[in-house]
């Protein structure tokens, strides 16, 4: 194995903090010899990229998903698709880059660049995170509120308090089944409402590839952008990718770097599914009845009597309400944990200090960074725009944490034979320039619209 530095634990410490003090995840010696060995091998590696991607299925992608449906139909299904596209080439780069340097993106920025750059760098990615908790705490709140009339005063301390035990109370493999048991139950639910609501499949297809883009549909489109590839995320597939043994040689490390690219892609894929079948389930039931939904509780109320009218059953719009209730629930329970094990590792990262879940300046870092999106809750801000608007945070940030990367991930003194080159490092560039120029234009029409 790898020589770790003082900034993440060695996992064969016996002074390793619990959360990472088990046995990696060993993969085969060889390559595997045919399919079945290699699913075998596969199935032992699989997690990383899944703990990832309940993030982009979280709540702020409920607000942003159900207003494009709702408002515009399946026009906007192609940016879920393009977006994760480019979240597949973004995961993969800092995953490679988690591997090859042994530390995370956070400790890696903080480690070879300017105090100047890191601390706005790091000030950036916090902000961003901070408004990543407002949607996920929110999320698993309404949650509560939406299946057991728990208030969201209540529900959001609640998620904090389950949070902190998660990450806290128990090793990262036990987390990491946790988390792929979230998403299993949230894509069943998702599969049962696409039945329930009779999609017009045809429409959706065109939807899915063709482009569309205007100064209608724009800031919900660069919302759906930041919700689905999210800077927070990126630091943590750097961080979890840990868990797995990578070897010592060049060698052993590109053999099973293909391991790591099976994890990402497949767990991309899932999160696009779920993500557009958010669209397609708000598109069939509010578009269609030109309902222009403006909450989640909203979206809840009137998604039972309009399901009960496509389906001809009042029980069919009673288990669509259901079913949106227990997605919502575990999605916002799930992407809680891990966008607050990403932003503790960020602060721990930036700051210089150890990425260890048992130090006080993690536990201080867990418990600072909820008390904004809690205070906002306690307010009773509009829930539906502060969700859209969070999301919008984090796509302006993204450049600032997409730029450091690829340079990072580009630099021959950092990755050695790793380094990107050839198409990916162009296609790094060209999804850089796009989130770039996506931003001005984000930029350019809220200009317009104050003035």
């Amino acid at each position: 194995m790898k020589t770790n530095s003082v900034d993440f634990p060695d996992k064969h410490n016996p002074d390793t903090p619990e959360l990472f003090a088990e046995e990696p995840q060993v993969l085969p010696e060889h390559e595997p010899e045919d399919l079945l060995s290699f699913l075998r091998a596969l199935l032992r590696y699989l997690g990383p990229g899944f703990i990832v991607t309940v993030g982009f299925i979280d709540p702020g992608n409920w607000a942003t998903n159900i207003a494009g449906g709702s408002e515009f139909g399946y026009e906007l299904l192609w940016v879920i698709t393009l977006s994760t596209l480019m979240l597949v080439l973004m995961q993969h780069m800092v995953a490679r880059l988690g591997i090859v340097t042994g530390k995370s993106l956070a400790v890696n920025i903080y480690s070879r660049s300017p105090k100047w750059l890191s601390a706005i760098l790091g000030v950036s990615i916090v902000i961003a995170c901070v408004a990543t908790d407002m949607a996920e705490y929110l999320g698993a709140a309404l949650g509560f509120q939406l299946l057991f009339g728990i208030p969201p005063v209540i529900g959001a301390p609640l998620t904090v308090l389950i949070v902190f035990v998660a990450i806290l109370g128990q090793r990262y493999h036990r987390l990491e089944r946790m988390i792929l048991g979230f998403l299993a139950i949230i894509a069943a639910c998702y599969v049962v409402e696409l039945f329930l609501v009779q999609p017009n499949w045809k429409a959706v297809a065109p939807g899915l590839v063709v482009p569309t883009l205007t100064a209608s549909n724009i800031v919900i489109a660069m919302a759906m952008l930041g919700a689905v590839v999210m800077p927070h995320n990126i630091y943590l597939h750097s961080n979890v990718i840990q868990s797995r043994d990578w070897g010592v040689s060049d060698a052993e490390r590109k053999r099973l770097v293909r391991f790591e690219l099976w994890d990402t892609s497949l767990a991309m894929a899932l999160g696009w599914l779920v993500n557009c079948s958010m669209i397609v389930v708000a598109a069939a039931v509010f578009y269609r009845h030109s309902t222009l939904v403006s909450s989640i509780e909203q979206a809840s109320a009137t998604l039972r009597p309009l399901a009960a009218r496509i389906t001809g059953a009042d029980i069919g719009g009673a288990l669509a309400q259901f079913l949106f209730g227990v997605a919502l629930l575990f999605a916002g329970i799930g992407s809680s944990i891990t966008s607050s094990l990403a932003e503790a590792n960020v602060l721990a990262g930036f700051a210089g200090k150890p990425e260890d879940p048992h130090s006080v300046f993690y536990r201080i870092g867990l418990v600072v960074t909820s008390v904004p999106c809690i205070i906002v809750i306690a307010m009773g801000v509009d829930s539906y725009k502060a969700l859209i608007y969070s999301q919008l945070a984090l796509s302006i940030q993204l450049p600032l944490t997409i730029i450091p990367l690829v340079v990072l991930a580009r630099s021959e003194k950092v990755m050695g034979a790793f380094r990107s080159r050839g198409t990916e490092f162009a296609l790094a560039i060209a999804v850089s320039a796009l989130i770039i120029g996506l931003n001005v234009m984000l930029l350019y029409h809220a200009l317009g619209d104050l003035f």
